[in-house]
């Protein structure tokens, strides 16, 4: 049902500081509402970096976290959903496209840093897992970066790209990644 506006001007504007203050914080407990006033009011400058070393943080605490699964595969797919979640919290409120690339990043540097054999595995899922993130990524820095930050990440994801075709190449969600990403 929609509220109407004036009235909760009216009703806003015959509340005191102090009641306005305690509502502000109450609702800044909660870590949407506080990201939204971070961004938008408190920190326009730098607010989105702030939730990026955040968000940062939080990525490297669940990869230290022990996941439970039938083979190391299995729990590094829960690892890389769990991970994945962080990233779509982080762009809730922040809209730039480099630190959310840059996130992504560092979340597939991480995986790429676990030895080759981890991929390739028949029933996990996780080369599936890596690869949606890697196609995430690539989307992310052809279609809707300027192109001057694309030299920026080509050398990485070229490398991810190889490794993953060489291992997973019988996925079909790797098979459609291209060999390699170029400058058009």
């Amino acid at each position: 049902m929609p509220r109407d506006k004036a009235i909760l001007k009216e009703q806003i504007s015959e509340l005191s500081k102090k009641e306005l203050k305690d509502i502000v914080l109450k609702l800044a407990g909660k870590r949407f509402n506080y990201e939204f006033l971070l961004v938008n009011f408190l920190d326009k400058d730098t607010g989105e970096l702030t939730l990026f070393e955040e968000a940062k943080e939080d990525i490297e605490k669940l990869c230290e976290k022990e996941y439970k699964g039938r083979t190391i595969q299995h729990q590094l797919v829960k690892k890389l959903n769990a991970c994945t979640k962080r990233i779509r919290e982080f762009t809730v409120e922040t809209k730039s496209k480099k630190l959310e690339a840059d996130l992504v990043l560092y979340v597939l540097e991480k995986q790429f840093a676990h030895p080759i054999k981890v991929f390739g595995a028949r029933f996990s899922g996780y080369d599936y897992k890596v690869g949606l993130l890697l196609k995430k990524l690539i989307s992310i820095v052809t279609k809707k970066l300027h192109f001057d930050y694309f030299v920026d990440y080509q050398e990485k994801i070229n490398e991810f790209l190889s490794k993953l075709h060489h291992t997973s190449n019988r996925i079909n969600t790797v098979k459609e990644l291209p060999l390699q990403i170029d400058p058009e």
